[in-house]
């Protein structure tokens, strides 16, 4: 979905964050676990693999990609022994992420948390960026029977905001979680380079960019406008009374 002139501008009310690759760097991180945990039962990951299985996908699903012919139980255990790694890394926010969140928080918007990540994991990664009291609502991959891209996680997100899908901003990193807003109904803007970015955009956002400094932020009345560094895309957040 291409933006459909320059200047195209949406009013929303919520902004959403997915997690992982938006929030923080968690890219290298994640395919490490899967590398070397698959390593150790071996299991050697190329790197089509990692883009088709691992990213953008719960950790149910990409457990039973991998070892299709594992049992459950033997994939359960694969699955803990990745998520150990990961509640255990540390983490670097994504360029102007912890900034811009914290600021829409600070002026008002509501702003909630929707990633296929777990409370142990979201603890350690956000409590070390100190962001955890950012968000209003976070929904995990515990909270929705179906994650990504089923429309659960932002369903889910924008009635504990309170808000509609249609007035809310999502920031997705991956196709599956971009299909996902979009299939809630949300405006999704992407987080990703050239290529990604293109990908992200086909898949349905409204417009991608590179990371968070890439956006313009204008604070004017009563309200926080976002825009990409072409002027395709502008997006206008009401500010709540916090921040009037």
């Amino acid at each position: 979905m291409q933006p459909q002139a320059a200047g195209t501008r949406y009013e929303v009310e919520a902004v959403v964050f997915d997690m992982d690759g938006v929030l923080i760097d968690s890219r290298p991180v994640i395919e490490e676990a899967w590398r070397s945990v698959a390593r150790r039962h071996g299991r050697v990951l190329a790197d089509p693999e990692i883009e088709e299985y691992v990213h953008g996908r719960t950790g149910d699903e990409t457990v039973r990609l991998i070892f299709p012919h594992h049992s459950d139980a033997d994939r359960k255990a694969i699955w803990a022994e990745v998520d150990t790694v990961e509640e255990e890394a540390p983490y670097r926010a994504v360029p102007g992420a912890d900034g811009l969140a914290t600021r829409l928080r600070q002026a008002g918007v509501p702003v909630g948390l929707a990633t296929s990540s777990w409370t142990r994991k979201i603890d350690n990664a956000l409590g070390g960026l100190g962001l955890l009291d950012v968000f209003r609502v976070r929904v995990t991959r515990d909270d929705v029977e179906r994650g990504k891209p089923h429309p659960d996680p932002y369903l889910s997100a924008c009635r504990g905001l309170g808000v509609r899908p249609q007035r809310t901003l999502v920031f997705e990193d991956s196709v599956s979680g971009v299909r996902s807003a979009v299939a809630a109904g949300a405006v999704c803007v992407g987080i990703g380079g050239t290529g990604a970015g293109r990908a992200l955009v086909e898949a349905g956002a409204v417009v991608a960019v590179a990371d968070f400094t890439a956006l313009a932020v204008d604070r004017s009345g009563g309200t926080i406008t976002l825009a990409d560094p072409d002027g395709l895309v502008v997006v206008a957040l009401t500010v709540g009374p916090d921040g009037a």
